[in-house]
């Protein structure tokens, strides 16, 4: 089994599908413009992403109506690309950013959507609590001023922004 599949895996069993209480998740969110290709950007280091370069994240519609989601990153160590294949589904409405990821069997993890572009041209993406946040974009680089943005309203819902690592794309 895929060394980064694995730990995915452990990271799901240990978590859940709520939300930091200062995260709210989007609005007007609209999953056909939300579809295709995310580099992250930015984000909180983890084990199961440790290590890895030029990560993205592709996601696409299921005939149940949910998303594959398949996320992709660069081992150097390795000398590999690492990927792993899962599901996400919405947890209320369809029109909140708020969704439960699985890369393992029946297990989820939050997946909220906080800050969208209304562009759809970068997100700010937290998982169930303030260990989990991530910077996409649809692009490999992002203006400095999404950064700034980016700190300032996670540091602002209690995510700790000292230990944010820019991911080389």
């Amino acid at each position: 089994m895929n060394k980064v599949l694995l730990i995915i895996s452990v990271f799901l069993l240990s978590s859940c599908l709520g939300m930091p209480e200062s995260v709210k998740p989007a609005s007007d969110f609209e999953l056909q413009k939300y579809l295709g290709k995310w580099y992250e950007i930015a984000r909180l280091d983890h084990s199961f992403e440790r290590g890895l370069s030029q990560i993205s994240a592709e996601y696409s519609l299921k005939d149940d109506g949910g998303v594959k989601v398949i996320n992709r990153g660069f081992s150097k160590e390795d000398n590999q690309w690492n990927q792993a294949e899962g599901k996400a589904y919405f947890v209320n409405d369809v029109t909140q950013g708020y969704l439960k990821v699985s890369f393992f069997g029946p297990f989820y993890g939050s997946y909220v959507v906080f800050e969208l572009d209304e562009d759809y041209q970068y997100a700010f993406v937290s998982g169930p609590d303030t260990e989990y946040l991530w910077l996409l974009a649809r692009t490999p680089t992002v203006d400095k001023k999404i950064l700034n943005k980016f700190v300032a309203m996670s540091k602002a819902r209690g995510f700790n922004t000292k230990n944010i690592i820019y991911v080389e794309q």
